[in-house]
């Protein structure tokens, strides 16, 4: 069907015999020249390009467009769903798909003409830089969806405004005005700003607000935005920061503990650069000092109260008004000499008592101490534990030389190597005890200059070499058994106590084996030295002659008028009470009568 425009525009044949047709006459006309002159009343149109037409009829299924084509085109209404008014004879454009299907039908599409359109649009307004309209039809990851000229264009959460958006959601369902920044031609993805449109007003704001600024000026603004390092403070156009260490004269950790979103506050302008177009604020500017107002009379040694606000390895911040810090270094934390960590004595938080070591008011410094609350234990020692007394310490760590005891805090001790035990010989002090351990000790001298004690353990013993003085006499005979066995000898434990030493010719047995780790032999002594607590045996000499094989290494040369010898020790010793000297004693008189 063609419309009243297209027959106006019909032109007649060039060589239709007029006359013979209003005589009645039959005029003859080829089919050819009959298509001929039909084809001439139709549009030219070509496949994938956009034309209008007009509507012919509508209903709940189908609208049906005539483009002035041979035949008409139909198109599902659900393209026109946007438009409920549509009605015969308005114009509309549609995309050619295909001029006719297998049925010879014209196949058109209002929506892929109105998205063509619309690519075109979108396009001229990013080279023309053009405002546009677009409707937000929802939310989305990182901002919002906008419906621009029936395209869904993205409308970044940092383009809605210069300000942080907090709640999206009241955008949804907005006609807003949008410019185009950036279209991907391949994937026609377009990106919207709203904010660029209010930027270069801002910007001409912003120079006119920047350029009466001055350094020490008081200002009021809002806060827009807080961070973990500090607040943005819109001044009316323009936006500066509030550092976290500007907020307060006291210590900060976070922002939200001073201001609030949308809160009204003053602050004076500590710098700015108009290049960078970066304005520096600061609050606490606004108050005074507290070092100002701290206290006039307070003087070194006097007690302060305050709460640990910082931690370190090395010592412990205290506020005792807000903005007004002492250091408690962890060395003024107890009388202990032992190097340790702050956070062993306090945490952030404690409320303490301290004594005030030094107060810089110039400086604003202030040194504390923790220790100095109690009595330093150094400065009564010798009447707490005077030489000669004996206690009970914690062992503390080890050397190679002896024990580091600790008898209560501040006061340590040493306990030598050799004040461990009168009969043992100790290679190391883990021999002994072990770290963490009690241990009984006994003063044996205090150095109060230097804050050190000698102790000792063995001490709280009667020394059992005046008793062996009297057992282990030369050529007496003793049992032992044999608990260490080296190249140079062997270490014999003896029933009666000590332990004493044979070298390997002495542990030769009378089956003229040697003497093995274990055995439990009888021993001759041969040699006894008190100062060293040395005592040589012999098992060899319990059957065997003696002879004059060994001498002792405290012995010089025989000389010719020395006293007589009987079995290697001098006459006259108390060896005459011994049995074997006794024997031949008894011997040598009944020779003589």
């Amino acid at each position: 069907m063609a419309n009243l425009e297209d027959v106006k525009n019909v032109q007649p044949l060039a060589d239709f015999d007029w006359d013979e047709f209003e005589n009645g006459g039959k005029v003859e006309t080829s089919k050819e020249d009959q298509e001929k002159a039909y084809d001439e009343t139709l549009k030219k149109i070509q496949e994938h390009q956009v034309v209008e037409g007009t509507v012919i009829s509508v209903d709940k299924k189908e609208v049906v467009v005539n483009i002035g084509y041979k035949s008409d085109g139909i198109i599902p209404a659900a393209e026109f769903r946007y438009n409920p008014d549509l009605k015969p004879g308005d114009k509309v454009e549609v995309y050619v798909e295909s001029q006719e299907d297998k049925k010879g039908q014209l196949i058109l599409s209002h929506r892929k003409a109105r998205l063509q359109k619309s690519w075109e649009k979108i396009n001229e307004a990013l080279e023309n830089d053009e405002v546009i309209q677009g409707f937000i039809k929802s939310r989305t990851k990182g901002g919002m969806i906008v419906d621009v000229f029936g395209i869904e264009a993205f409308l970044p959460g940092s383009q809605i405004d210069v300000h942080p958006i907090r709640d999206y959601d009241v955008f949804v369902g907005k006609t807003m005005e949008f410019k185009v920044v950036k279209i991907n031609q391949e994937f026609r993805n377009v990106v919207v700003s709203h904010k660029a449109l209010i930027e270069a007003e801002l910007e001409a704001q912003r120079k006119e607000i920047i350029s009466h600024l001055e350094k020490g000026q008081i200002l009021e603004g809002t806060v827009k935005n807080i961070t973990s390092y500090g607040v943005f403070v819109d001044l009316g156009g323009v936006d500066g920061l509030v550092h976290i260490t500007d907020l307060s004269w006291g210590r900060v950790s976070d922002p939200h503990e001073v201001v609030e979103l949308d809160q009204k506050i003053k602050v004076v302008i500590l710098d700015f650069d108009e290049e960078k177009k970066r304005i520096a604020l600061g609050m606490k500017q606004l108050t005074p000092h507290p070092w100002d107002s701290l206290d006039p009379n307070l003087k070194v040694g006097d007690h302060v109260h305050g709460k640990v606000v910082v931690m370190a390895d090395y010592g412990a911040f205290v506020e005792i008004q807000p903005g007004v810090e002492g250091l408690i270094h962890v060395s003024e934390m107890s009388w202990s000499q032992h190097l340790r960590s702050a956070n062993e004595f306090l945490k952030v938080g404690d409320e303490v008592e301290a004594v005030i070591l030094s107060l810089d008011r110039d400086e604003r410094k202030m040194s504390l101490g923790l220790k100095q609350l109690k009595e330093d234990p150094w400065k009564t020692i010798e009447v707490k534990y005077p030489v000669g007394s004996k206690h009970v310490a914690k062992v503390r760590n080890f050397t190679n030389f002896g024990i580091f005891v600790e008898l209560e805090e501040g006061v340590d001790g040493l306990i030598h190597i050799s004040d461990l035990s009168w009969t043992k010989k100790i290679k190391h002090p883990s021999e002994f005890t072990k770290v963490g351990a009690d241990i009984d000790v006994v003063v044996l001298e205090i150095d109060k200059e230097n804050r050190r004690l000698s102790l000792g353990h063995k001490q709280l013993e009667e020394n059992p070499w005046d008793k062996y003085e009297s057992i282990y006499t030369p050529g007496s005979v003793h049992e032992g058994t044999i608990t260490e066995s080296m190249d140079k000898g062997a270490v014999i434990t003896l029933d009666e106590g000590g332990e004493g030493f044979a070298t390997p010719k002495h542990l030769v047995k009378q089956d003229g084996t040697q003497a093995q780790l274990g055995e439990h032999l009888p021993f001759v002594v041969i040699e006894f030295v008190k100062d060293t607590r040395r005592i040589i045996l012999s098992h060899s000499r319990t059957f065997e002659d003696v002879k004059d094989d060994y001498k002792p290494r405290h012995e010089h040369k025989a000389h010719k008028n020395d006293t007589p010898k009987i079995e290697n020790v001098q006459a006259g010793t108390s060896l005459g009470d011994l049995d074997v000297l006794a024997k031949l004693k008894a011997d040598m008189e009944k020779n003589n009568k």
